[in-house]
């Protein structure tokens, strides 16, 4: 199920696309009622951490001999590994973009 931040983070991204292409677009939601890309990518980051968080938590459950089922354990502890390279791929394009521009002749 897509959320209501990663629809509009989508919306955005097609935006960008579009305009990149020469297409205008018009926005779907008004800009002083969007977040920032800097509040989506803080929310993110809190959504990773809260991952980790939750599959530490129920390691050490298990390890504490807790009605923990392992596969959960196991679950929690791939969606947090998964989470959390889609993060870093997601800042290596991020870096990318901002090397390029910065190499772009004025």
């Amino acid at each position: 199920m897509i959320s209501n931040t990663q629809n509009h983070l989508l919306n955005q991204m097609q935006a960008l696309e579009s305009l990149a292409r020469g297409e205008t677009m018009q926005p779907e939601i008004k800009p002083e009622q969007s977040p920032s890309f800097g509040d989506l990518m803080q929310q993110a980051i809190n959504e990773v951490n809260e991952t980790g968080m939750q599959a530490t938590s129920l390691a050490r459950a298990f390890e504490a001999g807790e009605n923990v089922d392992l596969a959960e354990v196991m679950i929690a502890a791939q969606k947090s590994r998964v989470s959390f390279e889609a993060l870093t791929q997601v800042r290596n394009k991020l870096l990318t973009a901002y090397q390029d521009v910065m190499n772009m002749p004025v």
